[in-house]
């Protein structure tokens, strides 16, 4: 029985340790914090308290793994953070599980190409941001150790989605939404590219693979379908926040994941929200 390390068990961590415990891997998870691993404590499997970017902690921690899924958050963090989350916790974690595959989650933010155009692994990475940076940095780490690099788009999936809280709150609607285009996955279309990487890692070392959806899409593309969808929309306010992750525009390949036969169940967002996030959200159409 393969054996797995969920190192951050979060939105996405969470639901990646009940697959693979589904599918027959045995599975350990850590959080960072007691209170969310208490949550958890009713899981089929073991959840442990523990920060990664202790190198002590992590140490004490050794046991033989084929695996090491590192999907720890910043948690909306700067500089400061995402040096802790992503590039200690990479590095305490290939250090003290040196036999195993590291998996690890970065971003499609790597990507600064700013006009519109095709990008896929082979395209630069080069970011215009400093978080962009230390994610390219922890890149970079992971993949000269022989691990795996899943750059994901947009997170939304059951109860998240960033566009439909905006539009819910009134903050920005179709006169002040962008035509810059944004790359998304599912939650669990990037489970199961993740088990399906995994399953896989023998010949997959040292890659990088995009895990995003089909079809990427403007924030005037959602929220016009939004207004459309949810009568009568709410009254709408142009919003003030400044994105802490540049004005890239860019459309981002799945094709080299799907040539492994991984293929999204929610190939827009169009499916996932009618099929998913607003009946999540309590939303009746």
């Amino acid at each position: 029985m393969p054996r797995i390390l969920i190192a951050g068990c979060g939105y996405v961590g969470e639901a990646a340790a009940d697959l693979f415990n589904a599918r027959g891997w045995e599975v350990e998870g850590w959080t960072a914090s007691a209170q969310s691993a208490a949550r958890l404590c009713a899981k089929p499997y073991a959840v442990r308290a523990l920060d990664i970017s202790d190198a002590a902690a992590v140490s004490s921690m050794r046991g033989h793994f084929d695996v090491v899924l590192q999907c720890a958050s910043s948690g909306g963090g700067g500089p400061e953070e995402y040096r802790r989350v992503y590039l200690a916790g990479a590095r305490n974690l290939i250090q003290t599980f040196h036999d195993a595959t590291l998996l690890f989650t970065s971003s499609t933010s790597v990507y600064a190409q700013e006009e519109g155009e095709i990008v896929d692994e082979t395209s630069p990475a080069q970011p215009g941001h400093e978080t962009g940076c230390i994610l390219r940095e922890a890149e970079e780490l992971v993949l000269a150790n022989n691990g795996i690099v899943s750059r994901l788009g947009g997170i939304y999936g059951p109860g998240r989605s960033f566009f439909l809280r905006r539009f819910l709150a009134g903050e920005v609607g179709i006169d002040h939404a962008g035509t810059r285009f944004i790359n998304q996955a599912h939650r669990d279309d990037i489970v199961s590219a993740l088990f399906l990487l995994a399953h896989h890692r023998a010949e997959l070392g040292g890659q990088t693979y995009n895990v995003v959806d089909d079809e990427p899409a403007t924030a005037r593309q959602v929220y016009e379908w939004l207004s459309l969808e949810l009568k009568p929309p709410p009254q709408q306010k142009k919003s003030s926040a400044k994105r802490k992750r540049g004005e890239s525009n860019k459309r981002v390949s799945n094709q080299k994941l799907r040539a492994l036969g991984w293929e999204p169940s929610y190939p827009n967002f169009r499916v996932a929200m009618t099929e998913s996030v607003l009946p999540s959200f309590g939303i009746e159409r």
